[in-house]
């Protein structure tokens, strides 16, 4: 893997929604709102153009009469992840 920026994940709370991801199998639309501290139609925004690039996985569903979405991080978004922080980390190791 080699470090490198992507501008995806420095918009918004792109990069939070990720990283709380990478650690989950699936997460619902209420525990990334709550946990990332935004608002209903902001994270809809942003997970919609996670999606569009292939590092989210949204899945639709219901829980008895309530419709639920949940999400996870592709592998694709994984490694974009990784790298992202990756470069982050080799800029703080620059003191940039």
């Amino acid at each position: 893997m080699t470090p490198a920026r992507d501008p995806l994940l420095e918009v918004g709370p792109r990069l939070a929604i990720c990283a709380l991801l990478q650690g989950a199998k699936w997460a619902d639309f209420a525990t990334v709102r709550d946990t990332v501290g935004a608002g209903d139609s902001v994270i809809s925004k942003h997970t919609r153009t996670l999606e569009d690039a292939g590092y989210l996985e949204v899945r639709k569903g219901a829980v008895g009469r309530r419709a639920r979405t949940w999400f996870r991080l592709t592998d694709a978004g994984r490694e974009a992840l990784t790298a992202h922080l990756a470069w982050l980390t080799e800029l703080g190791a620059f003191g940039l």
